[in-house]
């Protein structure tokens, strides 16, 4: 079973004036897996698409997503694909690929329809594509790396780079994760935004009852999501995006715009955060 809900781009005029129910309308994505399903998220914001694949007790096959306006989801798209449960197969254009747990799979344009072995747990994030490149699987060992933050400042992390310059080539698309360490909390501060490029984060690995108090809006109107674990939120190019944890957790993240630069971001200090 496929179900797709379309999110209109929202303005920052627009967020200003939003209550928090309208905000989580906006931009928050939850419920994104049930036992025999697929079910994306398809946004104007660079036409990105995130959802959850849940194959269940039979093989899934992920075809055609009528608002793509395509046969087949790949006919002008590419896709990364992580496994956040147990090691499973991903099957695409007569190849079998083995995913872990934390493994990603890139797809690049026509190589679907894709499909997911019976008892698979994937979290999806699509973006168009101008041309076919090669199917990749990356594991956390062939990620690349970045060690961020500190323990004092409670942001003590490693980033994960999968579908990076770095590692392989995409078209647009850029993706990875990054784990707290120990007793650290916060994501992504000090902060910053990129209005080259939207964004996507993807919490998981998070205990109940602990949350995720997901910060975005302008440095100067800022704005917050509280999160569960497996949940999305997608972050426009003109919002910062950062969050503190309750507990422990992991978040992908992955982004689709003007270029593939990782630093190629606008720095927003503390002091400019109201």
């Amino acid at each position: 079973m496929l179900t797709v809900e379309i999110r209109h781009a929202v303005s920052q005029n627009e967020t200003r004036g939003m209550d928090t129910t309208a905000l989580r309308s906006a931009f928050h994505a939850p419920g994104l897996f049930a036992k025999g399903e697929a079910r994306l998220v398809y946004t104007h914001y660079d036409r990105m698409i995130v959802g959850g694949i849940w194959a269940g007790d039979a093989a899934l096959v992920l075809d055609e997503v009528k608002p793509c306006g395509t046969a087949s989801i790949l006919d002008r798209r590419e896709i990364g694909i992580l496994n956040i449960g147990a090691p499973a197969t991903v099957s695409a254009n007569g190849v079998d690929y083995q995913l872990a747990k934390g493994d990603i799979l890139y797809l690049g344009k026509g190589e679907g329809p894709i499909t997911f072995a019976a008892g698979g747990r994937f979290y999806i994030v699509s973006t168009p594509a101008h041309q076919p490149l090669p199917a990749k699987l990356v594991t956390m060992k062939d990620a690349a790396q970045l060690k961020l933050g500190s323990a004092e400042t409670a942001n003590d992390r490693t980033l994960y780079q999968f579908i990076h310059p770095a590692v392989m080539e995409s078209c647009q698309l850029v993706m990875g994760y990054t784990v707290l360490h120990g007793g650290s909390v916060w994501n992504s501060m000090p902060t910053h935004t990129h209005d080259r490029r939207m964004e996507a984060y993807f919490y998981f690995d998070m205990e109940e009852p602990n949350r995720v108090f997901h910060m975005m809006g302008e440095p100067d109107e800022t704005r917050h999501i509280v999160m569960k674990s497996e949940e999305a939120v997608i972050s426009p190019p003109w919002s910062i995006h950062c969050g503190c944890g309750t507990g422990s957790y992991t978040f992908c993240w992955a982004m689709a715009g003007d270029n593939v630069d990782f630093t190629d971001v606008d720095p927003v200090a503390l002091e400019e955060l109201r």
